[in-house]
């Protein structure tokens, strides 16, 4: 079936993603990537996922299980640990006419790709007049784990969101995972998928049907006018947490989930600042040039006039991830960090 018959949820939302109500399907993070990659490669044969491990049994924290025994080893196959070469091979298969769905597990390794990616990916549309495309979808891994440490842990969105071409996306909910991944192998151009780690087991409602998230459309987690809370990933969830207990002491906030980074929703962050005149922004990646910072540039451009007062950057420390336990508490910020800073802003 051509693209152009899926569904397509124009208002970018859907009944609280993070939530679930009495009734609904409800599936986890892992299931609904799952069950997108199983309904784009049923709609579209020129879909296939390569990449290391997407055929084993542990099937990429189970978001490829049992895709090798339903589509076979020609549309789902394991790679060599050749991050550049596999990067060139699914581009030029997306060239050919077909749409890879290209899993680096880790994103700590896509640099090695960069100059597949920035000189070649993200340029074949604009240098041919738009007559050639580039549908690759790349999906990678981040967040923490088992003290993976300074190489295995890192969040590096904002390095791909500084090329212009690449797109780059970051669901926070099951819901937003299956639409914005089958958005993804939908589009015409390289789009960067980045799922973290600690939400794949979060459960949501999901419906069986597939359906299209657009691209560069976010949604407003939590109304509320006293403060917007923008969430990155899994920074959403904890800025739904950081909402909850802000309301006990009777702040109102409001949290803004952009789910896109590239393209970005600035129709959603402006009339947010416009109504609560304050902004905190939670990322996953480091603060200094992150996307923290472009967001907070953004606001500062368009809406400064309405601010009542400083921005607001939640971040890592700019150092490399540690290992041991203790130092990843304080490294890794949450909703905790977002409560200090929604209170010394309202002080």
């Amino acid at each position: 079936m051509p693209w152009t018959t899926i569904a397509i949820d124009k208002a970018g939302t859907d009944t609280d993603s993070l939530r679930t109500g009495e009734g609904e399907r409800v599936i986890t993070y892992r299931e609904a990537i799952k069950e997108a990659l199983t309904q784009a490669m049923e709609r579209d044969p020129t879909v296939f996922v390569m990449g290391q491990g997407v055929d084993d049994p542990g099937g990429v924290f189970g978001t490829t299980s049992g895709l090798p025994e339903r589509f076979g080893d020609r549309r789902v196959f394991d790679t060599p640990i050749a991050e550049n070469g596999i990067t060139g091979v699914s581009i030029g298969a997306a060239l050919a006419g077909m749409r890879p769905v290209l899993v680096h597990m880790r994103v700590d390794f896509l640099p090695m790709s960069m100059d597949q990616l920035v000189n070649h990916a993200a340029k074949w549309r604009y240098m041919f007049g738009g007559r050639v495309s580039v549908p690759l979808t790349i999906r990678c891994i981040v967040g923490r784990g088992w003290g993976s440490a300074a190489q295995h842990s890192q969040s590096l969105q904002a390095m791909f969101v500084h090329v212009p071409g690449l797109k780059v996306v970051m669901p926070s909910s099951p819901y937003d995972a299956k639409g914005l991944l089958l958005a993804s192998i939908a589009d015409r151009d390289p789009v960067i998928f980045i799922e973290h780690r600690w939400l794949f087991d979060h459960v949501g409602h999901v419906p069986e049907h597939d359906y299209i998230i657009p691209l560069g459309k976010g949604t407003v987690r939590r109304q509320g006018k006293d403060v917007t809370v923008v969430g990155i990933s899994h920074m959403a969830f904890e800025a739904g947490k950081a909402a909850e207990e802000l309301e006990k002491e009777g702040i109102d906030a409001e949290v803004l989930d952009l789910r896109s980074l590239s393209p970005l929703d600035k129709d959603l962050l402006f009339d947010s600042v416009k109504k609560t005149g304050r902004l905190v922004v939670a990322d996953t990646g480091w603060k200094t040039c992150g996307v923290g910072a472009e967001i907070a540039a953004l606001a500062s451009d368009e809406v400064f006039d309405y601010l009542k007062a400083p921005i607001k950057r939640i971040a890592t420390a700019d150092t490399p991830t540690p290992s041991s336990h203790p130092l990843e508490e304080a490294f890794y910020p949450g909703s905790a960090d977002i409560v200090s800073a929604v209170k010394e802003l309202l002080s």
